[in-house]
């Protein structure tokens, strides 16, 4: 993982630039576009995004959703990684702290 990726707009928590996502014991550089809120009504963070375009992910999972853990030049968080859209790019989402800084998270000062 090389770069040190963006934040987003200031009134937006979220994350787009280089990534490491690993699969178990195995490990893909991707790029990724991440955004996350807090959710009242369960009172946890939320965190969404997609994994750009990877030929050798999309190889290793072949369409299938996985358990995996996302990390950042911000951070790291255990992540769902779900099936793809049209365009080749898994759907990633995660709950609790998020593998890039947010505005609010509960119990933060």
């Amino acid at each position: 993982m090389s770069g040190a990726g963006e934040a987003v707009a200031a009134h937006e928590d979220g994350y787009s630039g280089p990534a490491r996502l690993a699969l178990g014991e195995i490990a893909f550089d991707v790029q990724v576009e991440l955004r996350g809120h807090f959710e009242p009504i369960d009172g946890r963070y939320h965190w969404y995004g997609r994994v750009a375009r990877n030929e050798q992910l999309s190889a290793r999972l072949g369409g299938a959703k996985a358990t995996a853990l996302l990390q950042t030049s911000l951070g790291q968080s255990p992540c769902e990684v779900a099936e793809p859209d049209t365009w080749d790019r898994y759907r990633i989402t995660g709950s609790s702290t998020p593998p890039f800084r947010a505005h609010y998270l509960p119990g933060a000062s």
